[in-house]
């Protein structure tokens, strides 16, 4: 068991990507800009620079980690979830 790989959360314990349900929703910022923000990922197990990295090339658009949630300038919520998707992570569309 010390040497499995599997991702861990900051406890220790076994976080699979299919254990974690990602939130992709859209927040208004100032100015009128539009942001996506997946919310519900562990920081620790998910390698959310990774994921980000992935994001932002996929949407052409920029993007940052901000308080253990993911953003993406702009309004990409089913591109993400469908990325997410194929990365193993259940996701679904959350608001409006």
């Amino acid at each position: 068991m010390d040497q499995c790989a599997c991702p861990r959360d900051a406890s220790g314990q076994i976080r699979r990507p299919k254990d974690q349900l990602a939130l992709v929703g859209c927040e208004k910022r100032r100015k009128g800009k539009t942001v996506t923000v997946i919310t519900g990922l562990d920081p620790v197990a998910s390698g959310l620079g990774a994921i980000l990295s992935k994001l932002k090339s996929a949407c052409a658009a920029g993007g940052t980690i901000s308080e253990g949630r993911i953003e993406i300038q702009g309004e990409h919520r089913q591109r993400v979830v469908a990325i997410l998707l194929d990365l193993g992570y259940p996701s679904k569309q959350a608001g409006g």
